[in-house]
């Protein structure tokens, strides 16, 4: 998914209680049905929690995914 553009980052959380992943699609149903494909999540040893933000400040190599409000 990185290859794809859908994935721009990811990482373990410290402490270590789990990981963040910063994604990009069309809509949150696809970063819906990319997490339900997940083969932790369906041994059932792993859940994910979606959290949708509009990013309106970034760094210059993330300019293109920035949303101008307005």
């Amino acid at each position: 998914l990185y290859e794809q553009g859908v994935f721009l980052a990811s990482g373990r959380k410290e402490p270590r209680d789990g990981g963040v992943i910063i994604a990009v699609a069309e809509n949150r149903a696809r970063i819906e049905e990319i997490t339900a494909g997940d083969p932790f999540v369906e041994a059932g040893v792993c859940a994910y929690r979606i959290t949708e933000f509009i990013a309106t400040k970034t760094a210059p190599a993330l300019e293109r995914y920035r949303e101008t409000l307005g």
